[in-house]
């Protein structure tokens, strides 16, 4: 019998129905997550199996849409709430850092809030181009937010795994989905490009613990550490350098908080090499905190220094051409890779 496979938003959309069929208390609410079943599809259907108690259409109101998941889940309910685009969550930033975050810690442990808060990320080019207020990557706003754990899946096994694992945390969770990884399925030469975007994903209900990195390649030369999309790119990079005589070990970190510093760790003792690629901005980034655990934990074991393949500071550009030169492409993990290596 042949594995079924699912593409990411399916592996999203298939995590949310099977708890929501596990448990009465879980509700879904965000902009266009019923009626229309979500921007990118991942919420498809759902309004039509649990109806429009459970799941809900909100106005256009990021504060609204978290401080009302804040209510729900004090009155017992395990709230997922959607955020459009990652670039909108500002709108409501005081509900997720001075609210959301604190009120556990705040009560002695007495109030819990089991919020899980959805997100889309990144840029989606060839494919469409967002401009810069709908295609950034800030996930480091919210790693120096104690109180709320940051998840950064990369495939749809991850994506699944994950989801159900933050669903079922007691504590606040923001869940980061990259636009791009939803197009797999509509774009065959995606997949061509990326197979793992669509993969074999088990169909009953499974959790992958929060707090564990995933080796996503073994190697021996250079470790890389890359997030989300640039875990695809980075594979893909490193499938063709095999050819070159360069092994190079990729890992997803897969969650941000909690990190999974003895994993990176580890590898770093092995390859003696480090490049981080996240498509952030560079100042300020994961990639900048991730070195920054390295050196104060594996400083003697370093061969060379430790690089940094990111977005440039800027705003992202509208035009195709200058978005590509501002995301981290291919070419640009592979130079890095060279000359870490010394080739």
């Amino acid at each position: 019998m042949e594995r079924r496979e699912l593409d990411f938003a399916e592996a999203v959309r298939e995590a949310i129905k099977q708890e929501m069929q596990r448990d009465s208390r879980i509700i879904i609410f965000g902009e266009d997550v019923g009626y229309f079943g979500g921007l990118f599809g991942c919420t498809k259907g759902l309004q039509q199996e649990f109806g429009e108690e459970r799941v809900r259409d909100t106005p256009i109101s990021e504060a609204a849409i978290i401080g009302t998941a804040i209510g729900a889940a004090l009155t017992g309910l395990r709230p997922i709430a959607e955020i459009e685009f990652i670039d909108f969550i500002g709108c409501g930033m005081d509900q997720v850092f001075n609210q959301l975050a604190k009120m556990r810690y705040m009560s002695g442990g007495q109030l819990k809030l089991p919020v899980v808060i959805r997100t889309p990320c990144g840029s989606r080019y060839p494919i469409a181009c967002g401009a810069a207020q709908h295609s950034q990557c800030l996930e480091a706003w919210f790693i120096h937010t104690p109180g709320l754990k940051v998840v950064i899946p990369s495939t749809p096994y991850d994506a699944k795994g994950l989801l159900i694992s933050s669903i079922r945390d007691d504590d606040p969770v923001l869940f980061i989905e990259h636009k791009f990884q939803y197009y797999a399925r509509r774009q065959p030469w995606i997949r061509e490009r990326y197979p793992k975007l669509i993969e074999y994903v088990p169909q009953e209900p499974y959790t992958i613990p929060l707090g564990k990195a995933d080796v996503k390649r073994d190697g021996e030369d250079v470790t890389v550490i890359a997030t989300m999309m640039m875990v695809h790119k980075s594979l893909r990079v490193s499938e063709a350098l095999e050819k070159e005589g360069i092994s190079v070990e990729v890992i997803d970190p897969r969650t941000l908080v909690p990190l999974d510093k003895d994993t990176i760790i580890k590898s770093v003792k092995k390859t003696g090499r480090v490049i981080i690629i996240t498509e952030e901005n560079l100042t300020g980034s994961v990639a900048s905190e991730i070195l920054s655990i390295i050196v104060e934990n594996a400083f003697d074991y370093l061969d060379a220094p430790i690089k940094r393949v990111c977005a440039p500071d800027v705003p992202i550009p509208y035009s195709p051409v200058l978005e590509r030169e501002v995301i981290p492409q291919e070419e640009d993990i592979e130079i890095a890779i060279k000359q870490m290596v010394g080739v």
